[in-house]
């Protein structure tokens, strides 16, 4: 097995007519802008589409796609492990935006839903605000609840995982739709 290779922009955007893009944001995240024709298979979802992914892999390279990089890499380790070599964009959608090229939104997507990061900033961000708030206001033991926020995100940084941000992506704005996720798994098997 090769060492998966990542992308830039400008390298993707000239292959991207021979590419399988999959992209493992949340289909909230998804809806916000994709890379063209890109599939969007969210990472908590890779497992039950490993068979049509191998199967899209046989045919020809495929490029997995997140808002930064982190999550697709979390992923192409998933589908290395699995025996499916793949590739990364570097930086992702934002480097590709960034970049000038074009993000497609699927039809009918009507609001825009916040990346994962800003979730998960937000998120924090309260928990860690009320924490405080609760332990002046009303009993010092709430303040454990910003500690544990704390904590948390200094083994989300050393492990380079994020546990609020699983949690965070089975909300239900950032759930596939059954028929979603379905119409990816059978674009891949259909190639």
């Amino acid at each position: 097995m090769t060492t998966p290779a990542a992308l830039s922009t400008a390298d993707a955007r000239g292959r991207l007519h021979e590419l399988t893009v999959i992209d493992v944001r949340t289909p909230g995240e998804y809806a916000g802008g994709h890379l063209p024709g890109a599939l969007n298979i969210p990472l908590d979802h890779l497992q039950r589409a490993l068979p049509d992914i191998r199967r899209a892999a046989d045919r020809g390279d495929v490029l997995v796609v997140c808002a930064s990089g982190a999550r697709s890499e979390n992923a192409r380790r998933v589908l290395a492990e699995s025996g499916i070599d793949t590739l990364t964009l570097s930086g992702g959608t934002g480097a590709w935006s960034a970049d000038g090229h074009e993000l497609h939104r699927p039809r009918g997507a009507q609001r825009k839903v916040w990346g994962m990061e800003r979730q998960v900033r937000f998120t924090a961000g309260t928990v860690v605000l009320l924490g405080l708030l609760l332990g002046f206001l009303v009993h010092p033991a709430f303040q454990l609840l910003s500690a544990g926020i704390a904590a948390g995100l200094v083994f989300s940084a050393l492990t380079d995982t994020c546990g609020m941000a699983v949690l965070l992506a089975r909300l239900p704005h950032n759930r596939p739709r059954a028929a979603d996720l379905d119409h990816a798994l059978a674009a891949l098997r259909n190639g």
